[in-house]
């Protein structure tokens, strides 16, 4: 790939794969929301190009330098948040933003369209997940990821673009936002502060964002088409056992709050990623683990007031 178009730039995982493009000498076109607050964060770089546009402009955007770009990434989707994720109404638009997303990527002249998909498009899974694995998505979100996800591959079809699916897990990092598990944890650590957790009894496989830029890179570059990958480190522990490794990295003295909350009614306890077809196909290793991608984390939030990406 030399030149690549990345929706939803300013999330984590655009975030991740444009650092990964400049390292690599890959041209990025980043279409980022107008009123999105992090704007001012985007990788600064001449190998990076910045379109603002909603989600809702996608369909009739238009861009001078048409038919020169290898490859889209569409990443952008809204209503991401707490009780947004379980909201039909509000999940229901995401999936003609896709179609939108794809039709955009035909426009100027991608021959392959990459969609992030997610874990919650699983369900409740008991053993490992892998590329075939059946899916049962349980909420809105997952629902509407996974029929993004099917007619986005029949569209793509149509307008004769190869097509790849993503299921990404549990990714945190640099650029993670503050309602997540890991970020709510190192917030409230950071100031000395007990963060409350469920027994914490679930198998969740986390990937470093730096991890999860490569990844995608090597799918724009030697993903098979047609094909869905697990983004994710193919390793699995306790959640508890994450917990205590990101309170260690900051102060092994300060208390833990495991088994505060209940699980929810719909909690989902294992998330054990087979990520074979995905290494097998490009090449992919992690490089971090778990507790070297928490330091870079944790550091990367005690400076956060002056970081750049």
């Amino acid at each position: 790939m030399k030149q690549i178009v990345v929706d939803g730039a300013t999330s984590m995982l655009g975030i991740a794969l444009i650092n990964e493009c400049i390292l690599n000498k890959i041209e990025v076109l980043a279409l980022a929301r107008t009123d999105s607050k992090r704007l001012s964060i985007l990788p600064k770089s001449d190998m990076v190009h910045v379109v603002k546009c909603r989600q809702e402009d996608l369909k009739n955007l238009q861009i001078e330098s048409q038919g020169r770009y290898d490859a889209y990434y569409h990443f952008a989707w809204g209503n991401t948040f707490n009780k947004d994720r379980i909201n039909v109404f509000l999940q229901e638009p995401n999936i003609q933003y896709t179609m939108d997303a794809v039709c955009l990527a035909k426009r100027l002249g991608c021959k392959l369209f990459v969609g992030a998909g997610s874990q919650a498009e699983y369900g409740r899974v008991d053993g490992k997940i892998g590329s075939n694995t059946p899916v049962n998505p349980e909420v809105a979100y997952g629902i509407a990821k996974y029929a993004a996800g099917k007619m986005a591959k029949v569209l793509c079809e149509e307008l004769e673009m190869r097509y790849i699916w993503t299921r990404t897990f549990s990714v945190y990092g640099i650029g993670d936002n503050s309602t997540t598990l890991v970020m709510s944890a190192i917030a409230q650590l950071l100031k000395g502060e007990k963060p409350s957790f469920t027994k914490a009894e679930q198998r969740w496989d986390y990937l470093y964002s730096k991890d999860a830029g490569k990844a995608f890179r090597l799918i724009g570059e030697k993903g098979k088409g047609g094909k869905t990958y697990c983004v994710a480190s193919g390793v699995s522990r306790r959640l508890k056992d994450y917990i205590y490794i990101i309170r260690d990295a900051i102060d092994e003295s300060l208390p833990l709050g495991i088994g505060d909350y209940e699980y929810a009614p719909q909690q989902v306890m294992n998330l054990v990623a087979d990520i074979s077809s995905l290494k097998e196909d490009t090449g992919f290793e992690p490089e971090y683990t778990f507790e070297a991608g928490i330091r870079e984390t944790i550091d990367w939030y005690r400076n956060k007031d002056q970081r750049r990406y």
